[in-house]
């Protein structure tokens, strides 16, 4: 069956950096677009990035040029660069894909950003 394992979230001070993993099983995963998603506690989930099968990317305007999505197909991983880190980056962070009609999720991973 599918499964995402995201790990690598943490606390971290404002300003700072994380690097977020999602490896995924049970799929061909290189031929997939692949996702991450946040939710902050009181609000709906967003996209934060995306990137295709061929390696384009896309960005919520919040985190462009502070974050970068990238994957690496022989181990069936995505991950998320995040620098420049602000408190409104707190959010669990999910990394999703999407089969068909159906959305795959993993449990999640959470991030803090505080002093």
């Amino acid at each position: 069956q599918v499964q995402l394992v995201e790990s690598g979230g943490a606390l971290v001070q404002p300003g700072g950096s994380l690097r977020l993993s999602c490896t995924a099983s049970g799929i061909m995963f290189r031929v997939y677009t692949m996702g991450w998603y946040r939710q902050a506690p009181g609000k709906q989930r967003e996209l934060v990035a995306d990137i295709t099968s061929g390696g384009s990317t896309t960005y919520a305007d919040s985190v462009k040029g502070r974050f970068t999505i990238s994957r690496d197909n022989a181990n069936n991983a995505v991950y998320l660069q995040m620098g420049s880190l602000k408190p409104e980056d707190t959010a669990v962070y999910s990394c999703t894909v999407k089969i068909g009609i159906k959305s795959f999720w993993g449990q999640g991973t959470q991030v803090t950003v505080s002093s």
